[in-house]
């Protein structure tokens, strides 16, 4: 079900692919022999981040992720909470948090602060779309693999009440209809 709602394509699936992999490499230069762990957060980077660490030929241990902000609507409800926790220690590891999208920054606000107070070794964000335009806090992205300005994005995990994810391409959703 789509809705009938107009998109056009931002970003097709052979570019995000491309881009995924040259994440990957950067990321794999950034912690070889380290004791990383890869959190994923549910539901959005959930494609991303399969593809993501897959590419990545380091031993490292994965978990999830799941805080809650959105609901079923195109804009944060600004209450963030933590519906689903990791099941491994943070502490003293490297955490590398991936995302489908930080966009105004509360929800990765609130979870890296969650996780700081956990005194990992080191903590880093990685998120496939950094979007500025909305952003009310400031988040540091570590490893983007897209800057965008406008516009509300579905495609690849990113989703509409709970429509769209399964597109392999990024689509502008136009939300005027």
């Amino acid at each position: 079900m789509n809705c009938g709602r107009e998109k056009s394509v931002v970003f097709e699936a052979g570019i995000i692919q491309e881009r995924v992999a040259q994440m990957a490499e950067l990321i794999t230069a950034d912690y070889p022999g380290k004791d990383l762990v890869a959190i994923c957060v549910l539901k959005g980077a959930f494609m991303f981040f399969a593809d993501l660490v897959r590419r990545i030929p380091l031993d490292m241990e994965t978990d999830f992720v799941r805080v809650k902000s959105y609901g079923a609507g195109d804009a944060s409800s600004g209450k963030i909470e933590l519906t689903k926790d990791v099941e491994c220690s943070l502490t003293g590891r490297d955490v590398l948090i991936v995302e489908d999208i930080v966009d105004c920054g509360l929800s990765m606000d609130f979870l890296l602060r969650e996780f700081r107070a956990r005194e990992p070794k080191s903590l880093r964000l990685a998120a496939l779309i950094d979007k500025v335009e909305r952003r009310r806090v400031p988040v540091r992205v570590d490893y983007a693999g897209f800057t965008v300005d406008a516009g509300f994005l579905v495609g690849y995990g990113l989703d509409y009440a709970e429509q769209y994810r399964t597109s392999p391409a990024i689509f502008r959703l136009n939300l005027q209809l």
